[in-house]
């Protein structure tokens, strides 16, 4: 405890300066406020594209967790309900995702719960564009699941561009890219507010977090579980920390070292051992996997990975 108590008291020094470089990996602009425009309705709990079924009977769904303000089957479902055509991603249950996410990390306490801050504000980004774009924000956010089984079987990148293009300019992932390079809000030399740039952003993170989770389930065949800080710093150190300074990659490392021990992932997520803990975090890593390749292959396709 003495440790850790002398780490908290360190970041405390760098809570403020922390906080706003974390997504942006370097002294970065900084965000105004932005209106998030759209009020959540958690009814997704069991909805999921068809196309993405994990065998005959479809995936199997998360149950709720009672008593938590972060829950697991919530961010399951949401995971599931964002992929679309062959490879598309809709908006709304991708920042529904992130809106459970940063309930997770809020959840670890403080020091950790700090970088939700920022991730809010990129998700706040991208929904104030889209309430700009055409002042509707359930038309721009809303999946239309019609349309998605309607193409799924079709084939190809090709298929989704043009599907996505009859949506709303932030509809999808595929959409928003297409609006914005038609209308030239996105710059690959400088730093703009353009609604690609904020989704790598929060990209790069959520490979963070899905690489997290993915050590946070795993249950080596000898040998002592490592604590949750040293998974945490692991991931971060392969994924986020590439894009970081030297300083933010210091704070990063003492902000780890405050984060909750194995046990309090048993009760976040209302499971007994780390048996279950595994079966829980598999279905979410792959859920995410799922979305995260898929973002990948359209932010690729476009020569987006490495927007200022």
């Amino acid at each position: 405890m003495g440790v850790k108590s002398k780490a908290a008291a360190a970041i405390v020094v760098l809570l403020l300066f922390f906080g706003s470089l974390w997504i942006q990996g370097g002294l970065d602009y900084h965000w105004d406020s932005c209106l998030k425009g759209y009020n959540q309705v958690n009814t997704l709990h069991q909805l999921y594209n068809s196309s993405e079924a994990d065998g005959a009977e479809g995936p199997q769904v998360i149950e709720g967790c009672p008593g938590q303000t972060f829950q697991v089957s919530l961010l399951h479902s949401h995971l599931l309900a964002a992929p679309a055509y062959t490879s598309d991603v809709l908006m709304q249950p991708y920042l529904s995702s992130w809106d459970e996410l940063v309930r997770f990390m809020e959840a670890l306490g403080p020091m950790v719960g700090l970088i939700s801050k920022e991730i809010e504000s990129k998700t706040s980004i991208i929904r104030q564009l889209a309430l700009l774009s055409e002042g509707n924000p359930e038309a721009e956010l809303g999946p239309d699941i019609h349309s998605i089984n309607s193409v799924s079987g079709e084939a190809g990148t090709k298929n989704d561009k043009e599907a996505s293009q009859h949506a709303g300019a932030y509809h999808s992932v595929r959409s928003m890219i297409w609006v914005e390079l038609n209308r030239g809000l996105v710059d690959f030399h400088h730093q703009t507010d353009s609604g690609c740039r904020t989704l790598l952003r929060l990209h790069r993170a959520l490979l963070w977090l899905k690489l997290f989770l993915e050590k946070l389930g795993e249950t080596p065949a000898a040998g002592r579980l490592r604590s949750p800080s040293e998974l945490c710093r692991e991931a971060y150190q392969s994924t986020l920390a590439n894009h970081h300074t030297w300083f933010v990659r210091r704070a990063a490392e003492l902000a780890f070292i405050a984060m909750p021990e194995r046990g309090f992932f048993f009760r976040l997520v209302c499971v007994q051992d780390q048996g279950e803990l595994n079966t829980v975090l598999n279905r979410v890593v792959q859920a995410i996997g799922e979305v995260y390749d898929r973002t990948q292959k359209a932010l690729e396709e476009n020569n987006m990975l490495d927007l200022p």
